[in-house]
């Protein structure tokens, strides 16, 4: 592989795959694939078995079930409608989100459902892009009556059944209370759902048609999709979640007759995709919004996801709540600050520089690049987060990463 001033050393590179490989052997991860890029020199590690117990090795084109890592490419298709004019940042979603219209707010965020007051004002386009029109994941709230409504009423994990269709969603949602003030709080999750039902209400298209037509085929993402066609399943490996207690790999999702084999009636944050088709994408922000001669993004678009978007307020609360259970996450969503689908660094807590933006994914998925260094890195696995084995690779890959960076 060529090397250069400007890329990564050879001795940081084997040490990268030194580390990943010593968690493959330790029994806990099956398998891997993960990719680093810098200044055109791309580097590929394809590590173990599809399943636990050996079997079909991992590939460089295995796919992945991104999670939470899809939010950045759908949060790229909020962005192409704000591009053309067709959303704005701080109108009302009255007109295309009726459901929201008219919210009553908790008293309290962990109090009774019943007692409520008015909203103070709509719920705006920023409010969604910003995870803080009032209702989300909250791990300070995680025994409270709303987060119990929340979960009953729109868990699309692939512990809950069957999604139902997006006007369903949309209307169970609007049954509940929020539990702040639209802008008040960021709170995680729930609002990058409720803005992939926005995108294809805007557009008159299902999401995935629009994401396909305007960023998947420009980029070259062919294998990225909200599912997995017969003729690739093979290599789609099984979603694992340890057990907690004896840390047995236990089965979320099968490849072959599971969730993701099959269209979805709910196209939200639940991509599959690649190392090179998310290489691409995050190459394309890394480029301003360019890929080749094309425009995909403008670069103020580009500019707005990737910068920290919350206020002082919003980002005290967002850290004191991921630094209140950093012993559960190792370390992941300490970052400080949040633009658009995605964490951004806004100050240095570990090897990695300000400015950095990515985000990570409960099915054992991570992607971050940063304009210091020109650099991408992906790491896939088939292990969710219902142990620390996979947290803690991705806290090991991206510590080596930094440190095969040579200039």
């Amino acid at each position: 592989m060529r090397q250069n001033n400007k890329g990564f050393s050879r001795t940081g590179l084997q040490k990268i795959r030194n580390v990943l490989a010593r968690h493959v052997d330790s029994g806990k991860i099956p398998g891997l694939v993960a990719l680093v890029s810098r200044n055109g020199e791309t580097h590929v590690e394809a590590l173990g078995t599809m399943r636990h117990d050996g079997g079909t090795p991992m590939r460089r084109d295995t796919i992945f079930r991104m999670a939470s890592t899809s939010k950045p490419v759908t949060m790229a298709a909020m962005m192409i409608l704000l591009d053309e004019c067709k959303l704005r940042l701080d109108n009302p979603v009255d007109e295309w989100l009726p459901e929201l219209a008219n919210r009553q707010v908790l008293k309290r965020p962990d109090g009774p459902l019943d007692e409520t007051v008015p909203a103070r004002r709509p719920i705006t386009v920023r409010d969604l892009l910003t995870s803080t029109f009032g209702l989300g994941m909250d791990f300070e709230l995680m025994s409270s009556p709303i987060r119990a409504a929340i979960f009953e009423k729109t868990d699309l994990s692939v512990a809950s059944g069957p999604a139902p269709d997006p006007d369903e969603w949309m209307r169970r949602l609007g049954e509940l209370p929020l539990s702040y003030q639209p802008g008040e709080r960021w709170q995680y999750d729930l609002s990058n759902e409720v803005l992939c039902v926005l995108v294809a209400r805007v557009t008159g298209q299902p999401l995935e048609t629009f994401l396909r037509e305007r960023i998947l085929d420009p980029l070259g993402m062919k294998d990225t999709g909200f599912h997995v066609p017969s003729s690739k399943i093979d290599r789609l490996p099984p979603l694992y979640g340890p057990d907690p207690q004896t840390g047995e790999f236990l089965i979320w999702d099968e490849a072959a007759g599971g969730r993701a084999s099959q269209p979805p009636a709910f196209q939200g944050c639940a991509l599959v995709s690649t190392v090179d088709d998310y290489h691409a994408f995050f190459q394309m922000l890394l480029n301003n919004g360019m890929h080749g001669s094309e425009r995909i993004l403008s670069q103020p678009a580009v500019e707005l996801m990737t910068t920290n978007c919350l206020t002082s307020k919003q980002q005290a609360a967002r850290d004191t709540m991921y630094r209140n259970i950093a012993h559960l996450t190792s370390g992941q969503g300490l970052q400080g600050g949040w633009g658009f689908g995605m964490a951004v660094r806004t100050y240095r807590g570990d090897y990695a520089p300000i400015g950095q933006f990515g985000w990570d994914g409960g099915t054992g998925t991570t992607v971050y690049a940063d304009r210091v260094n020109q650099l991408t890195g992906i790491l896939l696995t088939q292990v969710g987060f219902s142990t620390l084995d996979s947290m803690h690779l991705i806290n090991d890959f991206w510590s080596t990463v930094y440190q095969a960076i040579e200039d």
